[in-house]
């Protein structure tokens, strides 16, 4: 099965730009509701995940409390707790579920490892519970 199947292109992801202050990504964040999005540089990289965790303890200790201060800092100053590791387009379902077990979503790269999308956890599950590839109590569930 081609991952291609799951994946959410990019101009239907919410993302972050690395070039982004800590303020712009928290108000993002909050606009999208989302608990981590991917960060990418205006040229297409993908640079790693930005999560909410990541943003409170940066606004504690990059920007010591102060909205106003998070205007100043970028995101790229920001220790990230963990990066969503990405996968190639050609990567097998198999190695894309085992990265999806760990991430609530895992980007897509093409073969100039430029970022094409994400593959959300939640899709996979509703398609193997779709394809009656699921205990029944988890169907229900999806």
């Amino acid at each position: 099965m081609n991952i291609l199947f799951f994946l959410t292109p990019k101009a239907a992801c919410s993302c972050v730009y690395d070039d982004y202050s800590v303020r712009q990504a928290m108000e993002r964040m909050e606009k999208t509701t989302y608990t981590a999005l991917p960060i990418l540089s205006r040229d297409g990289k993908y640079r790693g995940t930005l999560a909410e965790g990541d943003v409170l303890w940066a606004l504690k200790d990059l920007c010591n409390l102060d909205i106003r201060e998070a205007e100043g800092r970028n995101i790229m100053e920001i220790v990230h707790r963990r990066d969503h590791a990405p996968v190639r387009v050609d990567t097998d379902i198999e190695d894309l579920m085992h990265k999806a077990i760990d991430q609530n979503f895992v980007p897509v790269l093409d073969d100039k490892e430029d970022f094409i999308g994400i593959v959300t956890r939640k899709d996979i599950i509703r398609h193997f519970a779709e394809q009656d590839s699921l205990p029944r109590n988890l169907r229900q569930i999806v």
